[in-house]
């Protein structure tokens, strides 16, 4: 239980699923340090970007190589509005950061780790790296509502499927072969599963399917620069803090091929005192999984120009 006589804030930042057209374009009209963030990304990039964002189309978003930077500029840019119009006294500084996935790079770049420059890169090869290798594999991903990790596991040790995600106590996403996954939701839906969604991605993530992309991340990995972080950064893989950089680069890593601890880096900031969470970036995904969790979590979402308004008043 958390120690509400000290409460702490945590920053947390949306993975792919969250991109749409228009993403970060509000921001881009009304707010000079966003404006100027989205600019440095193109630049990073070399390829406009934020017109994709701006305008589409959806299906060419979606690609994992334009979906991923795309997603840690638009939060990366509602960081910067954010700080800008509320200030230190309405927004808080983070005790802590964590970023769902791809939101991991979103979260080392607000805790200090990597510059825009570097995580827009890193982020892009990524993407590519992951969709590179889905395109070998016959791979896909599905949420699983209603059943219990336990029986997930199970499920996935008869059938040759993987947990990719642990979102939350009913939540919990399977990835693998198409096969193995076709097989995997049969069985949940005949163990009781509730809801079987799924996902429009183009692999199998979080999984030892993605062991062929680990390679070429690490070289992408030893060409950035990286720092010691502000604030501790909770990983996806294990769900403890990290702060040191090269403790960070082997969560890079590992996360590729890892499974996403989400329920369990919620519970351990509670655990720790956080009580105030903020969701920055596009959509409202991780506000739901946090309260499922952290029931009495303060949440705030900032996700529109409208909700980074409220900040103020």
């Amino acid at each position: 239980m958390s120690d509400v006589s000290n409460p702490k804030v945590a920053y947390v930042f949306p993975g792919q699923g969250t991109q749409h057209v228009g993403m970060g374009m509000d921001l881009y009209e009304r707010f000079p340090v966003a404006r100027k963030l989205l600019d440095e990304v193109d630049e990073a990039l070399e390829r406009p970007l934020t017109r994709l964002m701006f305008e589409g189309p959806q299906e060419e978003l979606n690609l994992t190589v334009n979906a991923q930077p795309a997603i840690l500029a638009t939060s990366l840019a509602f960081l910067k509005a954010s700080q800008a119009v509320a200030g230190p006294e309405l927004l808080p500084a983070p005790d802590f950061t964590a970023g769902h996935s791809v939101g991991e790079y979103s979260a080392l770049a607000a805790a200090g780790v990597i510059g825009i420059h570097d995580a827009v890169r890193l982020v892009q090869e990524r993407g590519r790296l992951m969709h590179e290798t889905a395109q070998h594999q016959q791979g896909g991903m599905a949420a699983v509502l209603g059943l219990d990790e336990l029986t997930v596991e199970e499920i996935c040790r008869e059938t040759g499927a993987y947990i990719s995600n642990i979102n939350a106590a009913d939540q919990v996403v399977i990835a693998g072969e198409k096969i193995a996954l076709a097989r995997a939701m049969d069985l949940a839906s005949v163990r009781g599963a509730k809801r079987l969604i799924s996902l429009q991605v183009s692999g199998a993530f979080h999984t030892d399917l993605m062991r062929p992309a680990v390679a070429g991340m690490q070289q992408a990995v030893g060409q950035a620069n990286f720092y010691d972080a502000n604030v501790p950064i909770i990983a996806n893989c294990d769900a403890t803090p990290l702060t040191n950089h090269e403790d960070i680069k082997n969560e890079l890593l590992e996360q590729l091929c890892g499974c996403v601890q989400w329920r369990r880096s919620m519970s351990y900031l509670w655990n720790e005192g956080v009580t105030q969470f903020y969701e920055i970036g596009p959509g409202k995904v991780l506000s739901g999984l946090i309260r499922r969790t952290c029931p009495d979590a303060q949440v705030t979402g900032v996700h529109d120009a409208k909700s980074l308004q409220s900040l103020v008043g």
